[in-house]
């Protein structure tokens, strides 16, 4: 897509320090990260979001996230590490190339992934379970 921050970086069009790449994927570090190591695992072929992604780019993209997040948790000895999707506007997500954050998280960061709450109303739950079954 001609006019994707992510898809120029794959090009070589906008710089970047890589972390990662075959021949499917590329991980590089975030430009404006939560904390300092905060990587992006990209697939090379351009997606929308996890729903256009074919699976087995998917499972390829996960496969790197692993890795890579094993090698930012002991190297930035992070105490912990975020693995994370946005889907959408909504979901927070920016670019509009499917892409894996990989956050280091130390106990004090000050940073929190949930900022509220709703519980469910009673009966609820049942309700919301049987209409995401039947999506499937």
């Amino acid at each position: 897509m001609e006019d994707c921050i992510f898809c120029k970086i794959i090009k070589g069009e906008i710089p970047s320090e890589k972390i990662y790449e075959n021949e499917r994927v590329l991980a590089f570090l975030d430009i404006a990260p939560v904390n300092i190591g905060h990587t992006l695992v990209i697939p090379k072929e351009h997606y929308a979001n996890i729903f256009e992604t074919p699976e087995e780019t998917l499972t390829e993209m996960l496969k790197v996230t692993k890795k890579v997040g094993i090698a930012i948790k002991t190297q930035m000895r992070a105490d912990g590490v975020n693995i994370n999707i946005n889907n959408d506007s909504a979901a927070g997500q920016i670019v509009f190339h499917s892409h894996i954050h990989i956050i280091p998280r130390l106990k004090d960061d000050g940073f929190s992934m949930w900022y509220g709450k709703r519980p469910y109303d009673d009966g609820e739950m049942s309700i919301v379970a049987n209409k995401i079954i039947a999506g499937l």
